[in-house]
């Protein structure tokens, strides 16, 4: 594979591609803008800390100094988690802006995506996807996530789609774009901060080894895009849902009242509901995005053994 001459892969990541260890993609805008600090560097290591104990390499993906990173020193987590939202927000339209002015950017699930893809790297686990936002029929306002999934092959292994956006329509949209969505050990859709929702999936399945024969299939018969992976969040950490209903609900209503919108909504959001909670909130993400990133360990296990023909 040749690679990108803007795309630096970290010793550890390389090391693993080249010797059939798993890789496991992770973004950085959760660093940046999805916690505060400390907090959010003390996630991202514990996240990259969980990867490493289910036998994958974790390659934490940003871009710093206008280099495209499959891979960050703890320097660099640092880095990102200290600047906060002062780091620009990165989709795929931004990146060739702050790659040419050599500027540090934190990827969301959509870049994240294309430079994993870049490096080889197959299966990506964050907290929860973005989507179709509620009111999109007058805003247009729709995650850049969504276009990645149907174009880019890469798993991503998530929470469902953030329970603050329109799940119908979110699934409408990856339904006539062609990207699966599979329920793992379910067939509701996970709402991310609750177990299920009003919507089913696509498919469901039991395995890792499961999902990574149909992820061979897809790819090997040279079908493009991702797929989407609803893992459930852990029962002991699922929230009520009256009561994240009723979050979400307030801080609507104030992103509304505040103008709040575009690739800034999510955040606030998600920073309001958290505040609403109590940091109830905060520490139920925290645990899905560790669940994500166990699940995500297992399904890279069994792709490589799907591409050798062990499963």
């Amino acid at each position: 594979m040749t690679l990108n001459p803007y795309l630096d892969i970290a010793p550890e990541v390389r090391h693993a591609l080249d010797n059939g260890t798993p890789v496991v993609a992770l973004e950085s805008t959760i660093i940046s803008h999805g916690m505060p600090y400390p907090q959010n560097v003390k996630t991202a290591l514990m996240v990259e800390a969980e990867v490493r104990a289910h036998g994958a390499v974790p390659a934490t993906i940003a871009i710093v100094n206008g280099r495209l990173k499959a891979g960050l020193s703890e320097a660099d987590i640092e880095q990102l988690g200290r600047s906060g939202r002062e780091v620009v927000k990165v989709s795929r339209r931004d990146v060739p802006f702050i790659v040419a002015a050599g500027a540090t950017g934190a990827t969301t699930v959509a870049s994240t995506m294309i430079i994993a893809a870049m490096a080889g790297i197959r299966v990506f686990a964050t907290g929860g996807i973005g989507g179709v936002h509620r009111g999109a029929q007058e805003s247009f306002d729709v995650s850049a996530d969504l276009q990645e999934l149907a174009r880019t092959p890469v798993a991503v292994v998530c929470a469902g789609a953030k329970s603050i956006l329109d799940l119908r329509l979110t699934l409408e949209y990856l339904e006539t774009h062609g990207v699966p969505v599979v329920g793992y050990q379910t067939s509701s859709l996970p709402a991310f901060f609750t177990r299920d929702s009003a919507f089913r999936v696509d498919y469901r399945l039991d395995t890792p080894a499961a999902i990574a024969q149909v992820l061979h299939a897809k790819w090997s018969m040279g079908l493009d895009g991702g797929m989407v992976i609803a893992n459930p969040i852990p029962p002991e950490f699922a929230m009520p849902r009256d009561a994240i209903d009723a979050a979400i609900e307030q801080a609507l209503a104030e992103a509304k009242a505040q103008g709040v919108g575009g690739k800034e909504s999510t955040p606030f959001l998600l920073a309001r509901v958290c505040e609403l909670t109590g940091g109830d909130s905060l520490a139920s993400n925290i645990q899905l995005v560790l669940n994500n990133a166990r699940l995500a360990s297992a399904i890279g296990a069994s792709l490589l053994e799907a591409g050798r023909g062990t499963l």
